[in-house]
């Protein structure tokens, strides 16, 4: 660990991921301990035997000391393969639970988070940066651990045979723990950018090969190779400048043991020869030198493995220090049925618009806002009321602030100014006073773009609410009409759906959206454009259960219609139309289309019923 920042990284994952697994711990240290134990008892049993052998000894003397040399290195590799099962489990168990930790802390992030970060570099980080401590938590800790206390009992043993060779051996080990110590703190950015450099490389994988079609219809293959290339070559530089130094460390044993050595066997043979030693002690002396040789070696490779540990987790602690920018309230009890909504003066900037500079042009609320800010303010002082079990309509061209609209609602984000509340009219609650689970269920939105799941079909309705029967969802699906391409499939409900599904064409998964929302039974529901993907007949046989729907079981659902086709909404009861964030027009329908001066009747009376007539008329 390079700082005390790092240590502390170290200290809280192993007691917040071991701690729970005390008794494995205590089984696995107890397993080391006795390894390092048998190793050490080893050499003497053989220096015995040596004695023996000089002095004239008995051959049973003999005999004893080579059978328990025997036992003693079969129960040495039994206890070993103990303590490598039992520190497999261990790591293996503590990095699943950081898994399911990272993910689930990636999904209460808001969603600026996730514009900013690419599917693939989320993935890098919650498997890839955690595998790299797998063997942190696993076998290094027995390498690292067992090895250093190997070396101190060999170091005792030997200033116990001598205090020359004791001396001599621990001056060398402490210049080489000196050397490695200060050339690791100078690796540790290096692995650290090279994780870094591998999160974008998968990032842009992944978003290129999600968009494969596209990049094949538009040409765009070279450029993609041409990007992809460049990310290889910054990658490629990254490893250079992380091994170019690894390339100091790993050499290390060789001119370690090369001293260590030639310190053996000036000051043991000098002993030797003056009667201070027997053959026995010198054996024992070259054998604990031989016997930490091997430890090293692994050691040296464990420290590029525990770099790339410490950069991994560098990167952890940066990703779970990232707080959501929106919090839960005190929490609400939103009324069954239909919901009231209202926008009070509501006005809404991304945060990305902060950090750009301009020269200050105008004040709000007392903050200083740049004129590039206030240029990106998607929602303008957007003031409406809708009663429970109205329909509305909204249109706007693109860029409007429509989808933003459909986005606060749902409290992806918080309004910059103003308020949004839900409820009914006698109970109106603040967005910011719910939770976000206080929201689930109560409103349920179909979009023209259906997320499908690699799950059954019954998860893909129900998304994984195991509350909800299979009578209920047979019944919904029969109320849309999918009930004859329910049973055309081969397992029913329990048929496995991938996440691009080629069986499904794009009217059955729109269909299978609107039976989502049936099945959550919302008090609000949102389309936003949930019907541009359907043709003529498909959009025929969802009508009738879009009543179905819009009616409700306990009175008219509230809506909210996103539409660019003035045909989509013609259900509604008022319509708003939205221009640079603001509202061009809001009335009722039929008031609208009765009044020859207004923008809806302009649309109407021209019978451009396309996004383009949007564009141009509005």
């Amino acid at each position: 660990m390079d700082n005390p920042s790092a240590a502390g990284g170290y200290g809280r994952l192993l007691a917040t991921y071991l701690g729970p697994q005390r008794r494995r711990v205590l089984l696995l240290a107890g397993l080391v301990l006795l390894t390092l134990a048998l190793q050490l008892i080893n050499p003497q049993v053989i220096r015995y035997f040596l004695d023996s052998v000089q002095s004239g000894g008995q051959l049973r003397q003999l005999l004893g000391a080579a059978a328990l040399f025997m036992a003693i290195t079969l129960m040495q590799q039994f206890v070993l393969l103990g303590a490598t099962y039992v520190g497999e489990l261990v790591g293996w168990t503590a990095t699943n639970a950081l898994r399911v930790d990272l993910a689930r802390h990636c999904l209460s992030l808001d969603l600026s988070f996730h514009k900013a970060h690419t599917p693939g570099e989320l993935i890098e980080r919650v498997d890839g940066d955690v595998n790299e401590l797998a063997n942190f938590f696993s076998r290094m800790i027995l390498t690292l651990v067992g090895n250093g206390l190997l070396l101190i009992g060999v170091v005792i043993l030997l200033w116990r045979e001598s205090w020359q060779i004791g001396f001599g051996i621990t001056l060398v080990a402490l210049v080489s723990v000196i050397i490695v110590n200060q050339l690791r703190k100078r690796i540790t950015p290096r692995w650290e950018a090279l994780r870094g450099a591998d999160a974008d490389l998968f990032g842009f994988l992944e978003e290129r090969l999600s968009g494969t079609e596209d990049i094949q219809t538009s040409g765009a293959k070279g450029y993609t190779l041409r990007r992809l290339d460049r990310m290889l070559r910054q990658r490629w530089r990254a490893a250079q400048h992380a091994l170019h130094l690894d390339a100091w460390i790993i050499p290390t044993p060789i001119w370690v043991f090369a001293l260590a050595y030639a310190a053996a066997h000036l000051v043991s043979g000098r002993l030797y020869l003056e009667g201070g030693l027997t053959i026995g002690s010198v054996y024992v002396i070259f054998y604990y030198v031989g016997l930490v040789e091997g430890p090293l070696w692994q050691t040296v490779e464990m420290v590029d493995q525990l770099q790339r540990a410490t950069a991994a987790l560098n990167r952890i602690v940066k990703l779970r220090a990232v707080e959501p920018t929106l919090h839960d309230g005190e929490g609400v009890t939103l009324p069954p049925g239909p919901l009231a909504v209202t926008f009070d003066h509501v006005s809404f900037q991304y945060d990305d618009a902060d950090s750009l500079s301009g020269p200050v042009t105008q004040q709000q609320d007392g903050a200083t806002v740049s004129e590039r800010a206030v240029q990106e303010v998607v929602i303008r002082d957007l003031s409406f009321h809708l009663a429970p079990g109205m329909v509305l309509g909204l249109l706007g061209r693109t860029g409007s602030g429509k989808s933003t609209l459909s986005k606060l609602l749902f409290r992806f984000y918080d309004p910059t100014t103003g308020s949004i509340r839900l409820g009914t009219p006698a109970a109106m609650y603040d967005l910011r006073q719910a939770r976000r689970r206080d929201l689930q269920g109560r409103i349920g939105m179909v979009t023209q773009d259906v997320q499908l799941f690699h799950a059954s079909v019954r998860d893909n309705l129900t998304l994984f609410d195991s509350r909800i029967p299979d009578a209920r969802i047979l019944a919904v699906l029969e109320e849309i009409g999918l009930s004859a391409w329910l049973n055309s499939l081969p397992d029913g409900l329990d048929t496995q759906l991938s996440g691009d599904d080629s069986n499904l064409s794009a009217g059955e998964a729109q269909l299978l959206a609107f039976t989502r929302v049936f099945l959550a039974d919302p008090g609000l529901v949102i389309l936003d454009e949930a019907s541009s993907r359907l043709d003529p007949a498909t959009e025929q046989r969802i009508e009738t259960a879009l009543n179905r729907l819009l009616a409700g079981d306990q009175g008219a659902r509230t809506c909210i219609i996103i539409a660019h086709r003035l045909a989509t909404v013609q259900r509604a009861d008022a319509i708003l139309i939205l221009e640079e964030g603001r509202i061009l027009e809001y009335g009722d329908r039929m008031a609208l289309a009765a009044d020859p001066t207004s923008r809806f009747a302009h649309l109407l009376k021209t019978g451009l019923q396309d996004a383009s007539a949007l564009d141009i008329q509005v």
